[in-house]
């Protein structure tokens, strides 16, 4: 019997998941993180003058960044100020640790196959 955990917001853990992933999938939310990652929060505004697109747009990308939980937003009089909120990239790297183990151990192995030939034989 599969159970589906819930968050405490409500949604399926694969929900949360699949709205984390689909976040991270687009280059220019990416982008996003990176800025306020190396800069801190930012406004608006000065997130958008780093893009070739108009606010609006940008707004959309921050809205999904803002629902998988991966930026906050304050307002502070007419600005909306952005931040990061790295918490879930753990999970992401949560879910990512057990194919990093596997390649590892592969790589280990290929390492060890390597060591073991002789060196006129090796590509």
């Amino acid at each position: 019997m599969v159970t589906t955990s819930v968050t405490a917001d409500g949604t399926t853990r694969a929900a949360h998941e699949d709205r984390l992933f689909a976040a991270l999938a687009n280059a220019t939310r990416r982008e996003v993180l990176t800025l306020l990652r190396e800069q801190g929060p930012q406004p608006v505004q000065t997130l958008a003058d780093h893009f070739d697109m108009r606010r609006p747009s940008l707004s959309e990308h921050l809205k999904v960044l803002r629902e998988a939980g991966l930026v906050s937003e304050e307002r502070r009089g007419r600005q909306r100020i952005y931040r990061l909120e790295a918490a879930p990239l753990a999970e992401v790297q949560d879910w990512l640790h057990p194919y990093e183990r596997f390649w590892r151990t592969r790589l280990k192995g290929l390492g060890a196959l390597l060591d073991r030939m002789p060196d006129d034989e090796r590509p």
